[in-house]
């Protein structure tokens, strides 16, 4: 796994992966204290944050199914949306180990009685998983077709 120092890294990858995969792929980029989702009270103008550093944010959308899209945050860490199910806090490196498991169909979903709901489980390299609890009625016609 590769380390991925910058949102822009990560964006890079992505474009790589959608290549590979033959997806589109749609960017926009938020740069500045006072255009990012996560700093709010930054002001108005203000485009450096207090140490002074620039934070850079990107959103990215790829084509085809899954529906895949991923916020990019300057700290380290992304918001990936899978068929509409928000999977949060993932570590910004592991966000190409995360999309590569949806395209290559590893992911899938577990049907659980109690709590009465349904997983998404993504495997990440290392042995781990990413697991996301889905209520009944998000389950789109491709999340219901990865049910185990």
């Amino acid at each position: 796994m590769d380390h991925l120092p910058t949102a822009e890294a990560a964006v890079a990858v992505l474009h790589a992966i959608a290549a590979e995969y033959a997806r589109e792929i749609e960017v926009s980029h938020d740069i500045g204290a006072d255009q990012t989702s996560r700093r709010t009270a930054a002001g108005i103008g203000v485009a450096t944050d207090q140490d002074g550093s620039l934070p850079h944010e990107a959103y990215v959308e790829l084509g085809g199914l899954p529906r895949v899209s991923v916020r990019l945050y300057p700290e380290d860490d992304a918001l990936i949306t899978v068929e509409g199910v928000e999977c949060p806090d993932v570590p910004r490196d592991d966000v190409p180990a995360f999309v590569r498991s949806l395209f290559d169909g590893v992911a899938y979903v577990e049907a659980h009685r109690f709590p009465l709901g349904y997983f998404l489980i993504v495997p990440l390299p290392g042995d781990r998983t990413h697991r996301e609890y889905m209520p009944l009625i998000h389950l789109s016609p491709w999340l219901s077709s990865r049910v185990r």
